[in-house]
């Protein structure tokens, strides 16, 4: 009876960590490093279904990925981390891309609480049923 307002959870649960990485993505996308160092890498959050069957369903976070890009060179001479030439290395991180992916996490956050709203609905109506009789 309760396995919506579980698996509506574990939604909410994937998209809040899908919110962290995004947000962390764009906190990070000016985040200098030296020409020599490794730039701030993208994160991804690796999402996995829970089989149905097994008692559970919903989604679990699997894990985190790392973006492969090695960054960008930028020329800023004043920056304390730039090279002899005035070079630092900044994230390969698209801004529109980020955005978009913080709209599909708060969207997708927002549908499970309407799941919820309307299970827990659901539920209270069922119960009130029984105080008729």
């Amino acid at each position: 009876m309760f396995d919506a307002l579980r698996i509506s959870g574990s939604g909410m649960t994937l998209h809040r960590k899908y919110l962290d990485a995004v947000s962390d993505n764009i906190a990070n996308i000016n985040t200098a490093a030296a020409p020599d160092q490794e730039a701030f890498k993208e994160r991804f959050i690796v999402a996995q279904a829970v089989d149905y069957g097994s008692g559970t369903g919903g989604v679990r976070v699997a894990g985190a990925a790392f973006g492969s890009g090695e960054g960008k060179l930028v020329y800023s001479p004043d920056n304390p981390l730039a090279d002899d030439e005035g070079y630092v290395r900044l994230p390969d991180i698209d801004l529109g891309t980020q955005m978009t992916n913080l709209l599909i996490a708060q969207r997708g956050y927002q549908a499970n609480i309407s799941a919820i709203s309307r299970a827990t609905d659901a539920y209270q109506a069922a119960l009130s049923l029984g105080k008729n009789l």
